[in-house]
């Protein structure tokens, strides 16, 4: 037997890389930061009566309470909300462990930061846990009041899916392509069954 056949396969580069979570855990962090924030200022200076007209009223910083989902949806079903909302950051950082794609890394990276951004509201906001209405402020025409949170989850998930429409893998691979460990891989077996039946 010879040296090379008892060599172990190459590893391809994407599963040899280091896991990108905690850039993920990073991206999410600053998310989160920048709701909280923007958040407590909105209660702090924003009269709910009275709206801050940032572009005539066609943009406009609106307090509003929001016992819904993102953009008001769903409203009435805020613990069910919270529950969707504790089971997303759980799958998120699941799936974070094997990332090797960095544009997964920002998609899921907004995605958790805006879940956990909302679902603070909901866990310590009145009227009291699972049950908290969310601060939305920013208000653009006809669209509903949303915040930073709601944008990040939105903008997270779209990218999401195009990235699994264009095959794009959260391993760093695209689906339908061979990667070149793998042809190489294909070429080492191809010259040993011609040397066999030789």
């Amino acid at each position: 037997m010879s040296d090379d056949a008892s060599r172990p396969d190459p590893v391809p580069e994407t599963q040899a890389g280091r896991s990108k979570l905690p850039y993920l855990l990073l991206l999410a962090s600053g998310i989160y930061i920048a709701d909280l924030v923007t958040k407590i200022l909105a209660v702090e200076f924003i009269d709910p009566s009275d709206p801050i007209s940032i572009i005539g009223d066609t943009v406009t910083l609106t307090l509003v309470r929001n016992p819904g989902a993102a953009f008001s949806m769903a409203t009435g079903m805020t613990w069910l909300l919270s529950l969707v909302a504790i089971s997303v950051v759980i799958g998120v950082i699941r799936i974070g462990r094997t990332l090797r794609s960095p544009w997964w890394v920002v998609g899921l990276g907004l995605v958790l930061g805006g879940a956990v951004g909302n679902l603070t509201d909901r866990l310590f906001r009145s009227p009291g846990p699972l049950q908290g209405h969310v601060v939305d402020f920013v208000s653009v025409g006809w669209w509903p009041v949303f915040n930073v949170a709601d944008s990040a989850v939105v903008c997270g998930a779209i990218l999401l899916v195009a990235l699994t429409l264009f095959g794009f893998e959260p391993d760093g691979t695209r689906a339908g392509r061979t990667t070149k460990s793998d042809t190489e891989q294909d070429g080492q077996e191809s010259d040993g069954r011609k040397e066999t039946q030789q």
